[in-house]
């Protein structure tokens, strides 16, 4: 059973600091993250409209780069993505991840499949379902503790563009089993689910967000797992 509650009635067991700052003039300043897994999903063309079509595709193949180069060795990235069609075409968002990937030389832990729908449910703008991914350069999933590849809901969700709190404890839960890191970093934290997550299960959090209003509610967010 979870929930979320947008003030502090349960006190998270981890510290937590975010950042009022672009996420990608933040990874850049701050260089490789030391002790830290990142956990985190790239924003949407929609939310970046001076960009064109094109233009995005490449603006989010070198975000993903710049989040996974932020990564130490024994860490891990995790992204949520949810694709998107336009003008008849499917955009891949888990194969850009992918590319990136490849290009900064992370190793694919798993690739889940988090559905937003219930299947069989017949969608337009977007696909049913989201890609949850895990790179690494260093770490290697242990193949004797798998968990399921397809998740049936993404959990609660704070606001429309969030990452839901059972994807979002997932991620924790493998940073936290599987890894030596003790801070989970989500660059594009937005109003802070996967920060809070992080917290409940006794994880720091760093958290970085351009917004000043979702900045703040980023800082007071907590679930309870």
């Amino acid at each position: 059973m979870s929930g979320i509650s947008g003030g502090a009635d349960a006190r998270p067991a981890g510290r937590r600091t975010v950042h009022c700052a672009d996420a990608l003039e933040w990874l850049a300043a701050e260089g490789v993250l030391s002790g830290a897994s990142v956990v985190t999903s790239l924003p949407d063309m929609s939310e970046l409209p001076a960009l064109s079509f094109e233009g995005w595709k490449a603006w989010f193949v070198a975000a993903a780069r710049r989040v996974l180069a932020a990564c130490p060795e024994d860490g891990v990235a995790v992204f949520l993505q949810t694709d998107v069609k336009k003008s008849g075409t499917w955009v891949d968002k888990g194969y850009l991840v992918q590319r990136a990937a490849d290009e900064e030389g992370h190793a694919l832990l798993w690739h889940k499949i988090v559905c937003r729908k219930p299947p069989g449910t017949v969608t337009w703008g977007r696909p049913s379902y989201s890609h949850l991914q895990c790179f690494s350069r260093g770490v290697r999933a242990d193949l004797a503790r798998c968990t399921a590849d397809v998740l049936p809901s993404a959990g609660e969700m704070t606001w429309s563009k969030a990452m839901g709190v059972e994807a979002c404890r997932l991620a924790c839960r493998f940073v936290l089993d599987e890894t030596r890191t003790r801070t989970v970093v989500d660059p594009f934290c937005g109003r802070g689910t996967v920060l809070a997550v992080a917290n409940a299960m006794g994880l720091d959090a760093v958290g970085v967000e351009i917004a000043k209003k979702r900045a703040r509610q980023a800082r007071a967010l907590t679930v309870r797992l």
